[in-house]
């Protein structure tokens, strides 16, 4: 690949023309094995005057390494702008997406999708960057919503929540006598473990010395 500028090698970037370094246009292309949008991109990104192409090659968008997109996002600068063909080739995920483009704002970057027509350097487009904090925070918010309710429904199940139980082979061997004098059940060893039943079973029967709910 050309490199970006004079004194800074970057593998996955073109010079398109000679980049001003004041307001630049830089773009990002991604391209799947799958997908045959490669020049299709490049031309409308040249003709919406990106100076400079940065291009991850054969990575899907759920792909979190993107060597491509962190040269890009170290290189740019505030002034610049980011243009891409359409939004799902640079975000992974609905929520990657808005923590980019939250990013780019607070960096003072603005962002073009040409497909979409978003142009944050437009009055209704610098509307977007308005409201994508919230965006992203309800989305954040979402999936803490799911994740508790998740977990109480578990522990509502008698699941354990959190770091894998461990029962030492000394507990085992305590367990294993007390349930030979049946002053205890297997069910209230568990209890007083926090384990499942299932994992004093198989600590009293000597299977392994590390126990997973």
């Amino acid at each position: 690949m050309i490199s970006a500028c004079p004194t800074q090698k970057l593998p996955h970037a073109e010079v398109m023309s000679a980049p001003s370094y004041i307001g630049r246009k830089i773009g990002y292309m991604r391209v799947s094995d799958q997908d045959q949008t490669e020049s299709l991109q490049r031309d409308a990104l040249q003709a919406a005057g990106c100076a400079v192409l940065f291009c991850d090659h054969g990575v899907s968008g759920a792909a979190v390494a993107r060597s491509g997109l962190d040269d890009l996002l170290a290189m740019l600068r505030k002034g610049d702008t980011l243009v891409v063909w359409k939004l799902d080739r640079l975000g992974r995920s609905t929520l990657h997406l808005l923590q980019l483009l939250s990013e780019l704002r607070d960096r003072g970057v603005d962002f073009i999708a040409l497909t979409q027509g978003i142009d944050t350097t437009t009055s209704i487009g610098r509307m977007l960057y308005g409201q994508l904090a919230v965006f992203a925070e309800f989305e954040r918010e979402q999936i803490s919503d799911r994740t508790r309710a998740g977990m109480q429904a578990a522990r509502a199940q008698g699941k354990h929540i959190g770091r894998p139980r461990i029962i030492t082979a000394e507990q085992a061997r305590a367990c294993a006598r007390r349930l030979r004098e049946g002053s205890v059940t297997l069910a209230e060893l568990a209890r007083e473990l926090e384990v499942a039943p299932q994992t004093v079973a198989r600590a009293v029967h000597g299977s392994a010395r590390r126990y997973i709910d």
